[in-house]
């Protein structure tokens, strides 16, 4: 990310679709995410083709992370990953709100 590396910052880039995150790192992404969990989900043209209900994902942890193990492409980035928190980076401002912590 070059905001990170703008501002100092030591991370790590996980390309989702190579690597996805699994069941226990989405559950535990949902349990420390600072954003309402339904915002995990991307609501773009897959998500329509799919015929899913964005209330159905509305305060549901579960059935985001069922959903996003199954649908990858439907998982909203950057997402931002410490020990203790996380967000969603967008707009870029929370990135920078974020790292500069």
């Amino acid at each position: 990310m070059a905001v990170a590396e703008d501002l100092g910052v030591d991370h790590e880039v996980i390309l989702y679709i190579k690597t996805p995150p699994d069941e226990a790192t989405l559950t535990k992404i949902v349990g420390i995410l600072e954003d309402p969990v339904e915002d995990l989900v991307r609501k773009d043209s897959k998500f329509k083709k799919l015929e899913l209900n964005p209330d159905d994902f509305v305060g549901n942890p579960k059935a985001v992370v069922d959903i996003l193990v199954k649908h990858k492409q439907l998982l909203q980035r950057p997402i931002l990953v410490t020990s203790q928190k996380a967000i969603i980076g967008r707009p870029k401002q929370r990135i920078i709100d974020f790292l500069s912590k």
